[in-house]
């Protein structure tokens, strides 16, 4: 092994957690390499969280022209060009790939391109193209390999009828009917962009309520306000494909002891992930594994000595955001660094950029009682803020749950404009463990959007001010 292919660290994935992981490791002056098999910046970059952004984006300025008359503005019908909008967005994950490299070379990263596998202790034997490419040593290697889209037995992705989000993020053609199958963040952030481009859509979920994650009453109002928007919403509910032509696909869906057939354009599949962690020579190594995911600890060590894991190959919430976070908590303990704290699960913020907005952050509701706490709820709605009104957006809600007895924020609940960016001030407020009393004691701006915030807060102590 030559000094050329020998490392303090190895990284094996470059996403949102590999790349900062390989970053953090450098700026720590450790001798650093990290292994992408296709796009450095990886899903969320290049498939997931930034283009899919551009998409609604572009949906969201369609949306605004064709109100633009109740703010007083005059502009012809919008008219929306896919090939065009698809562009931007390809584009925008291309300049930022390229945004990655640079930080990468910036912190003199070694960038190793192709496949990897672990070839015994603190090794990796990594081909390009099916030929050898070299091995490379380091007694600390990070798996960052990710995760990709879950195929669903009897609706699997062929490219043509059936998407998943890639092909869903690349469309050839705007489907008239779409069929979304699952209704977590990414099934209903395609609903919101198709449904604002012309499609007419539908969503099938086999939940009994849409985004299952997050607090029922939050549930409660986006199914309304979807619905309200001219998108069908079938819970409790399952798909499977009945038979398929040239040009659509006709599918079976059972709900309520009832079965109907629906002939649609497109299918999209969006039921979750499933990790990458396959090939990588796990089975020679101590590591475990729990529904194909790797075990960690708090510190994102498996059981095998040197190795650790981050981000979608570990566990749930399958956030781009937490494996950053994962990246620097790992690295920074490798290095012996003090005040590494491990990961808070409750204080990772979730988001979905829908029309409306949906964020939220901690425990809902139902989980803080079931939890045994004897809870204090707070509800604000955005109709009693003047920002909101002025913006034209006055449908939403700010949800809080606190603890009776302590005052701690057990979570908040958020839904309507730009949500997505106010609920940081709680997620911080979680971190640094506010009551109720910090949160009344501090001053909000206004006029703005956060105020719903405070007066959520106000709200769970019967003091609320605009409603």
């Amino acid at each position: 092994m030559t000094d050329n292919n020998s490392y303090d660290l190895i990284v094996v994935g470059a996403g949102p957690g590999g790349y900062v992981a390989a970053i953090r490791a450098a700026q720590l002056g450790m001798k650093t390499a990290v292994v992408e098999r296709e796009h450095l910046g990886g899903i969320c970059l290049n498939w997931g969280c930034i283009p899919t952004k551009a998409l609604l984006r572009s949906a969201e300025v369609g949306r605004l022209a064709r109100h633009a008359a109740e703010y007083g503005v005059s502009v012809p019908e919008p008219k929306f060009d896919l090939e065009r909008i698809v562009q931007r967005s390809r584009a925008i994950a291309a300049q930022l790939n390229g945004g990655i490299r640079h930080l990468l070379n910036k912190n003199k990263v070694s960038v190793i391109e192709g496949e990897a596998r672990l070839a015994g202790a603190g090794r990796v034997a990594v081909t390009r193209g099916g030929a050898d490419a070299g091995t490379y040593a380091a007694p600390h290697l990070i798996l960052a390999t990710g995760a990709r889209a879950r195929q669903l037995p009897g609706l699997e992705d062929d490219g043509r009828l059936v998407w998943t989000y890639r092909k869903a993020m690349t469309p050839d053609v705007l489907p008239k009917s779409l069929l979304i199958v699952g209704s977590g963040a990414i099934g209903i952030e395609f609903a919101s962009f198709y449904h604002a481009l012309g499609s007419q859509v539908t969503v099938v979920e086999v939940m009994d309520r849409i985004l299952p994650v997050e607090d029922e009453d939050i549930s409660a109002l986006a199914r309304k306000a979807f619905e309200d928007q001219g998108m069908r919403i079938l819970t409790g509910a399952k798909a499977s494909i009945a038979r398929k032509s040239a040009e659509c696909v006709t599918v079976r869906i059972e709900a309520g002891g009832a079965a109907e057939e629906l002939t649609v354009d497109r299918v999209i599949v969006a039921v979750g992930i499933s990790p990458n962690t396959e090939n990588l020579g796990l089975e020679h190594t101590r590591v475990r594994l729990e529904r194909g995911h790797i075990v960690t600890d708090p510190w994102c060590r498996t059981d095998e000595p040197g190795l650790y894991a981050i981000g979608d190959v570990t566990r749930p919430p399958w956030l781009a955001h937490k494996a950053s976070h994962e990246a620097m908590i790992c690295v920074e303990a490798i290095a012996g660094l003090a005040d590494v704290h491990p990961l808070e699960l409750r204080n990772i913020p979730g988001c979905t950029y829908s029309h409306p907005q949906i964020a939220s952050v901690g425990l809902t509701e139902r989980k803080a009682r079931e939890q045994g706490h004897e809870v204090r709820v707070g509800r604000f709605p955005f109709v009693g803020n003047g920002k909101a009104i002025a913006l034209g957006e006055p449908e939403g809600l700010v949800k809080t749950v606190f603890d009776a007895r302590s005052g701690e924020l057990l979570g908040a609940h958020m839904i309507g404009a730009e949500v997505t960016e106010l609920i940081q001030g709680y997620t911080l407020a979680r971190t640094l463990e506010a009551t109720e009393a910090e949160l009344i004691a501090t001053v909000f701006p206004h006029p703005t959007l956060s105020e719903t915030m405070h007066e959520a807060v106000l709200a769970a102590y019967g003091r609320a001010i605009h409603i």
